[in-house]
């Protein structure tokens, strides 16, 4: 391959992965809707979700990118350089201009993914010290617990529960455009928190650890949540409704659950169904069994 030649595929390498920086630093979600997001559920209720969606399209775009390129590459190599008699191409031992694209591109792609990948784990792991609303995430064969907390961290006081129990579908009420802590343990088994519209899971582990992060829901609704990770005989039952209601209505709710109301009363008193609505298909008429 001559020196002309070399020099234009560093030229395209270099092209491949400045396209992917560019890429990867700007807002693709018009982009990404275009070509039905490659695969990632839209809809993103957090700005981590909105993050981590921009990353997962860019992320796309830098494979096709470098994959057209490598295509290139092969297809003309077996047009330039396929048999036309008995005579073999020239054969190079040597081609620094080749060895150095090789080389520092693949490292040049990999690094843009790496830093952008990065920038938005820490960006979405990031958790401030005083949040507006704080609940501690109690898992346990086969139900889930919502302690809604004073302050973050374990010494602080609970002012409000909801409780799942065989006959009832817990329902995490939490305010939007405000600041959500969550802090989860478990009591027996490694659990998982998911609430796939928040394109997010936690692992809720047993023991002393307890695994933080930290929200801000920007919708209001109804979203089912779910057990994501195989914890026992009853693991598909295990599920959850997070609603998503305007922080006039959460305070309202949680001055209700400080009264001795049930969640379900709490829930009618600010205008909302009592019960989960989401957990399809599983069976969500509760309303003649007991609630906490």
């Amino acid at each position: 391959m001559g020196k002309r030649h070399a020099g234009r595929l560093v030229g395209l390498g270099v092209g491949a992965v400045t396209l992917t920086t560019v890429l990867g630093g700007c807002s693709l979600r018009d982009f990404g809707e275009t070509f039905g997001n490659f695969g990632w559920p839209a809809g993103g209720l957090t700005p981590q979700s909105n993050r981590m969606y921009d990353l997962w399209i860019a992320a796309v775009i830098a494979a096709f990118v470098v994959g057209f390129f490598v295509w290139g590459l092969i297809f003309w190599c077996v047009i330039r350089y396929r048999k036309r008699g008995d005579q073999l191409p020239s054969q190079t031992r040597y081609n620094v201009p080749m060895e150095f694209l090789y080389t520092v591109v693949p490292f040049l792609v990999v690094a843009v993914l790496f830093y952008y990948t990065a920038v938005v784990q820490t960006d979405v792991d990031r958790t401030s010290p005083d949040p507006d609303v704080t609940v501690e995430v109690v898992a346990f064969k086969w139900e889930w617990q919502f302690n809604y907390r004073d302050a973050p961290g374990e010494d602080a006081q609970t002012i409000a529960s909801t409780t799942g129990n065989a006959g009832y579908i817990p329902v995490l009420v939490l305010p939007t455009n405000r600041t959500i802590r969550f802090e989860e343990h478990s009591n027996d088994v490694v659990h998982s928190f998911w609430v796939p519209d928040l394109l997010f899971k936690r692992d809720v582990f047993p023991g002393d650890v307890r695994n933080v992060f930290q929200v801000t829901l920007e919708k209001e609704g109804a979203y089912v949540g779910r057990c994501a990770e195989l914890c026992g005989t009853y693991h598909s039952q295990m599920n959850f409704e997070l609603r998503a209601v305007s922080p006039e209505q959460y305070d309202r709710f949680i001055a209700a659950k400080r009264n001795g109301q049930s969640t379900p009363d709490a829930l009618s008193s600010i205008g909302e169904e009592p019960y989960a609505v989401t957990t399809h298909p599983f069976d969500t008429d509760r309303t003649k069994r007991s609630a906490s």
